[in-house]
């Protein structure tokens, strides 16, 4: 398998494609070159955090993180800098987001949903105890490993998206209300604390009923409804689920129920086994503070891509479900963020046709190499949709396009990517057997 001809890295990290992306930050796939390592690398770009003074918070929570080192918690090993770059890395999880798996496979079982549960708290209860908020816990941040252990990302950072509106940090949509605490929604100031069990409620009423306890198209009916906690537990919730969430989910938090009497709840105490692990003292935070210092030593040279960024077979399979590499415009794979697909016409030809389809659904494309950006011109529930694309190479006649969301929502990008896989079937390569179920 051809090799591109340039690779780029920042330090022992040899960085691959965009996992994600926000107005501030991207987030790269990159291996460590010494070790092999899968991670994420986050991209900060230091101009805009020092513009919007977030330098000495950065510093601080970046520290935090660095600090916790918790099983179900992103594990943030280093960070690193340039004249213009920050580069946060972090521990790589492979099972996606839980959300995904709530939208595609419905409600859980209660024992299910319980074990997650446990260990939502468990993370919770740890970082509390070591005055780290997370401050914005929706499933979207709550990831999976390979194993189906929950992983809790952005802990202790998702604080800084509260700053400065979209500002990318956490590759999601920020100010999602619906799992906001009343009291945060008030602006009157409020306890960290008792903010995130909130949101821990309204997680664990999702994960039990499979829709959101609070929701209105109307923002400020909305909030009516949170403020008063007006929700109803659907009919096949058993009643201790239902009186456990209804005590996480009383809107005044000095009488709504602790971490404390939660761990002694009846539901809750269910096959609840606190995870055993052996926190090790080796935490080296001088690269927090030399992040932001011209040292030579952290100094990246950017280089520019010549040709499509060439793929090997390992890279391949590791993004594709099973060996299909046939159309990946897969209506049974329900809602996502990301799709793909393979062909076998040129990368120019792909570029321009991909152009071709985007501009009459009313996207505005900007095109740099083999990516393009396509943002809609017209503002949705979200925000503009915006739709980053890249093209790698397989092999010398054969190309894969990866499509996925940027920013803003996801059910109108599942929408947009129907529409786009309708204009590129000309495009877009199957495989003999695809062909034959087409005939039968």
């Amino acid at each position: 398998m051809s090799q591109s001809k340039i690779k780029r890295r920042v330090g022992k990290y040899e960085i691959g494609r965009t996992i994600g992306e926000g107005t501030f930050a991207k987030v790269k796939f990159a291996r460590n070159t010494e070790t092999g390592e899968p991670v994420a690398l986050k991209i900060l770009d230091k101009e805009k955090v020092l513009k919007h003074k977030m330098a000495e918070q950065i510093k601080r929570e970046i520290a935090t993180m660095k600090l916790i080192k918790h099983p179900n918690v992103v594990r943030l090993y280093e960070i690193m800098g340039s004249k213009t770059k920050i580069f946060i890395v972090l521990e790589y999880v492979t099972g996606g987001e839980l959300f995904d798996k709530i939208v595609n496979n419905g409600r859980m079982r209660e024992d299910e949903a319980r074990r997650y549960f446990h260990q939502l708290i468990n993370v919770v209860d740890y970082c509390h105890s070591r005055g780290v908020y997370h401050r914005d816990l929706k499933p979207e941040n709550l990831l999976l490993d390979a194993y189906g252990n929950l992983k809790v990302s952005d802990f202790g950072l998702s604080a800084l998206s509260k700053q400065v509106r979209d500002d990318g940090l956490l590759h999601t949509t920020c100010g999602t209300p619906n799992y906001v605490a009343p009291e945060v929604l008030d602006d009157g100031g409020y306890d960290g604390a008792t903010a995130d069990l909130w949101s821990c409620g309204v997680i664990l009423f999702v994960l039990l009923a499979g829709y959101l306890p609070f929701d209105d198209s109307n923002l400020m009916n909305l909030y009516k409804k949170i403020s008063a906690a007006e929700f109803t537990c659907p009919p096949w919730l058993s009643f201790s689920a239902m009186k456990l969430i209804t005590q996480i989910l009383d809107p005044n938090p000095m009488t709504r129920i602790t971490i404390p009497e939660i761990l002694k709840d009846e539901w809750f105490k269910k096959g609840y086994k606190p995870p055993v692990f052996k926190e090790k003292d080796d935490t080296n935070l001088d690269d927090v503070e030399a992040v932001f210092k011209d040292y030579e030593e952290h100094h990246v040279t950017e280089q520019r891509d010549e040709q499509p960024t060439a793929m090997n077979a390992f890279e391949l399979i590791s993004m594709s479900k099973g060996l299909n590499l046939g159309n990946l415009f897969d209506a049974e794979e329900g809602f996502k963020r990301e799709t793909r697909f393979t062909s076998k016409c040129p990368a120019n030809e792909i570029i321009h046709k991909i152009e071709e389809a985007a501009k009459p659904l009313g996207f505005d494309v900007h095109k740099k190499n083999y990516k393009m950006r396509l943002q809609n011109l017209k503002a949705g529930r979200k925000g503009n949709l915006n739709v980053a694309t890249e093209i790698f190479q397989v092999a010398p006649s054969l190309h894969m396009v990866e499509v996925r969301k940027a920013k803003g929502d996801t059910l109108e990008f599942n929408t947009f990517y129907k529409s786009l896989s309708t204009c590129l079937e000309d495009v877009v390569w199957k495989t003999e057997e695809d062909m034959k179920e087409v005939h039968v």
